[in-house]
């Protein structure tokens, strides 16, 4: 793709400084930048590098002040970050328009395709599932009776839907990642063995969620598991059965949720948190990463440590944690000399 300067500045809504004529034919990182490329600047410290880099083009903020001259075409924006993802986009390599069944498939006669469907390679389609239109699944995916996918989500590589979940329109889920497979139930018998819970709930995943790969979500003993619109979830995560994410809230990696818990809309849970079972989490809440979360939290909290307390708090504990040998020590001291 070649693109000149004034039309960037056309797509992203921006104004361009410099030549408008200059054209770029790939993406850098401002600090890697070569001639023909185009760069962005979203992040102060590397503000430095807009005065080195040799991108032919530097998406910057449009009040950004240059320091020098430089002798690169900037193109002013509101917000670089969100410009350079739209860049992201249309250099893409994208196959959405693939269409068809490969031969090697396994679909059942009962399956519902919508238009515009592509089917990889080595997957599988049980009966009554239905794939709305523009749907596109990628090799060796299995997809279970009486599954539902909506309208233009990807489904990639190596991704296992069990029976009966529902998944809504422009999701995109990562390969290795299990929709659907059993909770993590067992109670006690009589002989003091374990005894599995028979889970006959679901999944259900509404519209616009990204899951990354190698994710597990379990469906509900009764009812369903539930995934809200606007989720966004890194690799690694394990949902348990009965748990529901609220709208737009947002888990990094190796996050462990446990069965039956309620996590708010607009959260933000980072990488290896832990949270207990039948808990309530309010919305807008922070969890700060590998927190242990045992209770529940209101609204408009943020929280940290383990177990998890409120993060001022916990900084606060912090100061005087890791002076402690220093305190224990004065203490010693303290009492030495008052017996001596």
């Amino acid at each position: 793709m070649n693109f000149k300067a004034n039309q960037i500045a056309d797509i992203l809504n921006g104004k361009v400084d410099g030549d408008g004529q200059i054209s770029i034919d790939s993406l850098s990182k401002i600090e890697d930048g070569k001639k023909g490329s185009i760069s962005f600047l979203g992040n102060p410290k590397y503000n430095r590098f807009l005065y080195t880099t040799k991108s032919s083009i530097i998406i910057v903020k449009d009040d950004y002040v240059l320091e020098k001259p430089v002798y690169n075409t900037l193109i002013r924006v509101k917000d670089p970050n969100e410009s350079f993802s739209k860049l992201l986009n249309l250099f893409a390599d994208d196959s959405s328009d693939r269409i068809g069944v490969n031969d090697f498939c396994s679909i059942d006669s009962s399956v519902s395709i919508g238009k515009k469907v592509f089917i990889g390679s080595f997957s599988v389609c049980e009966k009554n599932s239905k794939l709305g239109d523009n749907v596109k699944i990628y090799p060796q995916v299995f997809v279970g009776e009486n599954v539902l996918i909506g309208e233009n989500t990807i489904i990639h590589s190596g991704v296992k839907i069990y029976k009966n979940s529902v998944i809504g329109k422009n999701c995109i889920i990562h390969s290795g990642t299990v929709i659907g497979s059993d909770g993590f139930g067992f109670n006690i018998d009589q002989d003091g063995k374990q005894k599995k819970v028979i889970h006959n709930g679901n999944v259900l995943i509404e519209d616009n969620v990204e899951i990354g790969s190698n994710t597990s979500i379990d469906k509900a003993t009764l009812g369903s598991t539930k995934i809200c619109s606007g989720v966004k979830i890194d690799n690694l995560v394990q949902i348990a059965h009965n748990v529901i994410i609220g709208p737009n809230t947002v888990i990094a990696a190796q996050v462990g949720i446990a069965g039956s818990t309620s996590i708010g809309s607009n959260c933000m849970i980072g990488g290896q948190v832990g949270i207990s079972g039948h808990l309530k989490i309010g919305d807008r809440v922070m969890i700060q990463a590998k927190s242990g979360v045992l209770r529940n939290f209101e609204s408009d909290t943020s929280i940290m440590g383990y177990p998890a307390i409120k993060y001022r708090d916990y900084n606060k504990s912090y100061v005087h944690f890791k002076n402690l040998p220093k305190i224990v020590k004065n203490l010693d001291n303290f009492i030495k000399n008052n017996n001596g």
